[in-house]
């Protein structure tokens, strides 16, 4: 990588290792870790290991994973404040945070997500009722991404 790249050329660069690395593994993968100065690319495999690919003879072309986009809603939305992992609980065998049903107030926790064994608060922006939880506990989640569906408070609910 040239020093004068930018941080998104160093992490596409870091992205092609990362998919070669993989492609050219013997066994079954389940993280990949690359650094280029102040740039790191992490993947995890959540759940089994990514089995390495059966030996091709040909070279063949290289997709993109696929990020699917969140239904556009009017409604309030919790949003990850970070990349990572989304919990409902503060551990494995607590009660979740919030249900649907709940009302939350600003600041109130309603999640964590875990980004590099660092584990974030999420908190609500706004009062609301939880509606929907659109993630489920322990599932991969991208920056800002909505986690919870709220709605607004009425005279009667606050």
């Amino acid at each position: 990588m040239s020093a004068e790249a930018g941080p998104e050329e160093v992490l596409d660069g870091l992205s092609r290792h990362a998919r070669k690395l993989v492609a050219e593994l013997a066994g079954p993968v389940r993280r990949v870790r690359l650094r280029s100065g102040e740039t790191v690319l992490e993947v995890e495999w959540h759940g089994p290991a990514r089995p390495a690919p059966a030996p091709r003879a040909e070279a063949e072309p290289v997709t993109e994973p696929r990020v699917e986009a969140a239904p556009a809603t009017d409604r309030p939305v919790v949003r990850a404040p970070v990349v990572g992992t989304f919990y409902r609980s503060p551990e494995p065998a607590a009660a979740p945070f919030v249900a649907v049903g709940d009302v939350v107030r600003p600041g109130q926790v309603v999640g964590i997500v875990e980004a590099m064994k660092l584990m974030n608060e999420v908190t609500a922006g706004q009062a609301g009722r939880v509606v929907e939880l659109l993630v489920e506990d322990g599932k991969p989640v991208e920056y800002d991404q909505p986690l919870i569906a709220l709605e607004p408070l009425t005279g009667r609910d606050a």
